[in-house]
């Protein structure tokens, strides 16, 4: 075993002596839970433990510490520089954490002070691809114990909150589509560094056009079947393996989960896509239109419904055999319509991931719902009997932050049954009913957001404000980059 002495005597010098309790969360729950950690962390002689937490963008970042530490980091925490919530995603600080407040009106933050990332035990898991390494999700906490404002996992487990104050709950089912590609050159050379670096130059896998084909599902396995492994090792609830229409492009399908555990799946399955694939030379990425060509775009689809919190009953499927939903799934699915401008900058929040947003591409440019029809932004699949029956929104990226994704769904669902929301006929021609159509920018959806009285109540003024200025920073980044349309377009021609 990597420490020495006693598991339960070892404590962590590197958090805030007794953290969990300071945050209200030190039951006997999460006590025995702990234990359980410890017991498993000895029996298969751990030497590291990773602590990681979401970040705004849903990115994981954290520290690798000796296991040695661990019962002390289970109760006290480990600390971590709050500069990493005020980064855009080429990893730029863009609020002035040198000033008072940090630009945040936070003391805690300003001077890149610590905050802390407190373990949650029930994630505990063992990384199949790095011996003797566990690892551990973690919520975001002061060192008085109050919660970090912007702790994306926080956002959700309030949505959470609201829905069991209802006597309800949700199921999400994933379906993640991605891209998986030989690397020729990783571009690691000094000059290639920078906010952000060069990114590798790649080739296929594969040539892709053949849809769901048996023949490209094989020429994948050899890494797909290395990734399906580490699912199983991690406990994610892994359904199925597919080749999808385009070069190099897969998707991997998850069975219904609550939701801070489906998006704590989507967080760690990401992670592990990417850092699996690059032990073995490959790239994956959840980038929605890489500039490779012939590549197709990526989405996320997102299936959902709700259940009776005493019964598990599904509260969508409906009575009536001339009804697709129940009267609150159909208010439901108004609200996720109703919202989907306001919620675009949670389901695409890249400038790039709005280029998938094109008619006749099995991508949503309008919000509206059909039955079974994979061409509209909400497709309803139900039936009296059939205790499956759910809503799939397809709006999202493969890259947007699970917890903010998922928090907005269950907001605008919520909002539609509230409102009693109506969502109209369902569409039988997805790309020519007249119907709001989605932002075709993130420009567009950041001025949806910071107009929406909706989420700035739901995930409060601050935390929207927050969210924009950092959208906006990305922006501001983009407008000022010369690209390569602007130079072929204009170079020779004025």
């Amino acid at each position: 075993m990597g420490g020495t002495g006693s598991w339960a005597c070892l404590m962590s010098d590197v958090g805030r002596e007794g953290l969990a309790a300071l945050a209200g969360i030190d039951s006997a729950e999460r006590r025995a839970a702990c234990a359980n950690v410890l017991e498993q962390a000895e029996d298969h002689g751990l030497d590291t433990v990773r602590l990681a937490f979401a970040d705004q963008h849903g990115v994981l970042r954290g520290k690798t510490l000796m296991a040695a530490q661990l019962a002390g980091l289970l109760a006290n925490g480990c600390a971590m520089t709050s500069t990493l919530l005020a980064k855009d995603t080429s990893h730029r600080t863009v609020f002035p954490v040198w000033e008072a407040g940090a630009g945040l009106d936070m003391a805690e933050m300003q001077g890149a002070g610590d905050m802390m990332m407190l373990p949650d035990p029930a994630t505990f898991r063992l990384l199949p691809w790095v011996d003797g390494c566990g690892w551990l999700l973690c919520d975001l906490f002061f060192a008085d114990g109050k919660p970090v404002p912007f702790c994306v996992r926080s956002k959700l487990r309030d949505a959470e909150t609201e829905l069991a104050g209802r006597d309800l709950g949700v199921r999400f089912g994933l379906e993640a589509e991605f891209h998986i590609l030989k690397v020729d050159d990783w571009n690691k050379r000094p000059e290639d560094a920078g906010q952000p670096g060069a990114v590798p130059d790649v080739s296929l896998m594969t040539h892709g056009f053949q849809y769901l084909t048996e023949a490209r599902a094989d020429e994948l396995e050899p890494v797909t079947e290395v990734l399906r492994k580490a699912c199983v090792a991690l406990n994610l609830p892994l359904r199925s393996i597919e080749c999808e229409f385009g070069p190099s492009q897969v998707e991997f399908t998850f069975a219904p989960m609550p939701a801070v555990q489906a998006a704590d799946a989507m967080g760690l399955f990401r992670s592990m896509a990417k850092q699996v694939c690059r032990r073995q030379g490959l790239h994956a990425t959840f980038m929605c239109r890489p500039q490779v060509a012939n590549l197709f775009a990526s989405g996320w689809h997102v299936h959902q419904s709700l259940v009776s919190a005493a019964s598990g009953e599904n509260l969508f499927m409906p009575a009536d055999e001339n009804e697709l939903l129940s009267p609150m799934g159909l208010n439901y699915t108004a609200g996720l319509l109703a919202k989907a401008a306001e919620a675009s900058v949670f389901a695409a929040p890249t400038i790039n991931g709005y280029k998938r947003y094109k008619s006749y591409q099995l991508a949503p440019d309008r919000a509206i719902w059909g039955r079974d029809n994979k061409g509209v932004m909400v497709r309803a699949i139900g039936a009296p009997d059939n205790p499956a029956t759910r809503v799939e929104n397809r709006a999202a990226e493969a890259a947007a932050n699970p917890y903010l994704h998922l928090a907005a769904q269950i907001w605008a669902g919520l909002d539609g049954i509230d409102s009693k929301r109506d969502p109209g006929p369902p569409a039988d021609t997805p790309y020519k009913t007249d119907a709001a159509m989605l932002p075709t920018n993130l420009m567009q959806a950041v001025d949806a957001l910071e107009r929406s009285q909706l989420f700035r109540q739901r995930f409060g003024n601050r935390f929207v404000d927050y969210l924009i200025h950092i959208k906006r920073a990305e922006i501001a980044r983009f407008l000022s980059e010369v690209t390569d349309w602007e130079h072929r377009e204009y170079f020779d021609v004025f």
